[in-house]
């Protein structure tokens, strides 16, 4: 198979080495040295995203527009095959993409530091906003609903209803705690029909493993772009807020350990503005803590519902794992809007009115 797919780029099997790579749940990773050259190989989960070629589409989109306006910045584009083509689709309906490695790069799957949070939050905000001026309507929905909040309420509702239930009677006070928080989905129906929320070219993906960096902690660019599509810019700031907060990540079963830091939501703010402040409406400016809230939640409602409904979508390692992983988010939820002023605060520093 491998053999096929090498060859379809003018590569040989047996001239390469082709080991496993990263940490990603989603699509299949190898590196992939021919000599002196290193590639990414991966092969799409086409069950997550069902229309791959628009992902192939989008960065070709994208690429472009970034060698005609900025030629400077660093954008990984994938190697095209020997009949010019960006994917490889074999007889089985796998698909596979090649892209060079970027030597000398570093990545992280843990932000240890504020200066990491400040560098990534830096790139994601420079890559929206050097997209500022591309036709939004040239870049493809690769996950139709990914993160609409209402639908995903409405599964949770559903979920109550029709769910497994000693499950639902064991998350009573999961429940009840998220219908309390329901005024998050409320304001996102508002945000979808406010004017001074624009859609934009969003990476939707912003954990710190998705930023390269240099040996000495600059960023490079970002990556993994197979979920850049349009959306609103709460979705990437957001979920900074979500992965980059807490030194405890989404899997800790001991919510003692859950928090909110400030010094790393204001080097987020301080990236982000520092990019796209003048992008930004000042309403949207006004929503950077409503934000983490709007990730936060999303995914706790996610995970209960998961919950509810006996696992059958993230799956378990053990028992109440998506119950622990809900309630884990609950608490995060919690910590962040008890730091609601403090954070008002750090986004005031820019001179931007949150009132």
């Amino acid at each position: 198979m491998q053999a096929t797919i090498l060859a379809a780029y003018g590569l040989v099997e047996d001239e390469c080495n082709i080991q496993p790579f990263g940490s990603g749940l989603i699509n299949t990773t190898w590196k992939v040295t021919c000599g002196d050259r290193s590639y990414i190989l991966q092969r799409i989960n086409h069950q997550v995203f069902k229309k791959p070629a628009l992902i192939a589409q989008n960065i070709q989109n994208i690429g472009d527009h970034f060698s005609l306006h900025h030629p400077g910045y660093f954008f990984v584009m994938p190697v095209q095959t020997l009949d010019n083509k960006g994917l490889v689709i074999t007889e089985n309906g796998e698909y596979f993409r090649l892209q060079p490695f970027v030597s000398d790069s570093v990545s992280y799957d843990v932000v240890m530091s504020e200066d990491l949070a400040f560098e990534a939050a830096r790139q994601f905000g420079k890559f929206t906003r050097l997209l500022s001026a591309i036709d939004i309507n040239t870049i493809q929905v690769t996950l139709p609903d990914f993160h609409n909040l209402t639908l995903r309420y409405e599964q949770f509702e559903q979920a109550v209803i029709n769910g497994n239930p000693e499950r639902i009677k064991e998350s009573a006070a999961l429940i009840q705690a998220i219908r309390r928080y329901q005024f998050i989905t409320a304001t996102f129906e508002t945000i979808k029909q406010h004017p001074g929320f624009k859609t934009r070219v969003m990476h939707h993906d912003t954990k710190i493993n998705n930023v390269l960096f240099d040996k000495a902690g600059n960023g490079l660019c970002v990556i993994d772009l197979d979920t850049v599509m349009p959306g609103y810019f709460i979705s990437d700031f957001g979920d900074m807020m979500r992965t980059y907060l807490s030194p405890a990540n989404e899997e800790e079963a001991d919510f003692s350990k859950i928090e909110a830091r400030e010094p790393y939501f204001k080097a987020i703010v301080d990236g982000y503005l520092g990019e796209l402040k003048e992008e930004l409406s000042h309403e949207e400016i006004r929503h950077m803590i409503y934000a983490g809230q709007f990730m936060v939640y999303m995914q706790c409602i996610r995970f209960l519902t998961d919950y509810l409904n006996n696992d059958a979508y993230y799956g378990a390692k053990y028992e109440k794992h998506n119950l622990v992983r809900a309630g884990n988010q609950l608490t995060l939820l919690d910590r962040i809007t008890e730091k609601e002023a403090e954070f008002f605060q750090a986004v005031a520093m820019h001179g931007s009115s949150v009132a």
